[in-house]
């Protein structure tokens, strides 16, 4: 991450935590006039409207008076990483433990040794339960069979939202 995007996340952070958030992401983007500094804010119990507005006030006032973000000028957004985030970092993962992730790897199962099962072997992308995360390693379980993938082989990965009803009762 570049110097100036730490500045950013430190300052983001700084104003998310005053406003009972914590950031999950930065993401900065497009050039020339259309460049989009993201800032992805979350809580437990959920973030608002409110959140978002009032990070991205404090935040822009913090960036203006710092004048850290090279170049012309940007857009600045703040909201939340949705139903579907994308998972980067480990404490992403740890969060979504117990949850179905959708993971695009870099090599196959097979050529992480994580099994015999021949319709696995080639398999670069799944949808599963994510069941731990233990040192470097994801735990998943596909087709009943838990596997185990190295961070470092997971080119992205977000977690799957399930809409679930509640069975209307008789």
């Amino acid at each position: 991450m570049e110097a100036w995007l730490e500045k950013v996340e430190q300052l983001a952070e700084e104003v998310a935590r005053r406003e009972g958030c914590y950031v999950y992401d930065l993401e900065h983007t497009g050039s020339g006039r259309g460049r989009i500094l993201r800032v992805y804010i979350d809580k437990d119990g959920g973030v608002g409207i409110e959140d978002c507005s009032n990070v991205s006030k404090g935040l822009n006032l913090m960036l203006d008076v710092e004048n850290i973000v090279p170049g012309d000028m940007y857009n600045l957004e703040v909201s939340t990483p949705g139903l579907d985030r994308h998972l980067k970092k480990k404490w992403h993962f740890e969060k979504a433990v117990g949850k179905k992730v959708y993971v695009q790897l870099s090599k196959s199962l097979g050529s992480l040794g994580a099994t015999e099962d021949k319709g696995m072997i080639s398999m670069k992308k799944f949808e599963d339960l994510l069941v731990a995360v233990e040192g470097d390693n994801l735990q998943f379980e596909i087709r009943k069979q838990k596997i185990t993938v190295p961070f470092s082989a997971v080119e992205k990965a977000k977690l799957v939202f399930e809409y679930k009803t509640n069975p209307k009762k008789k």
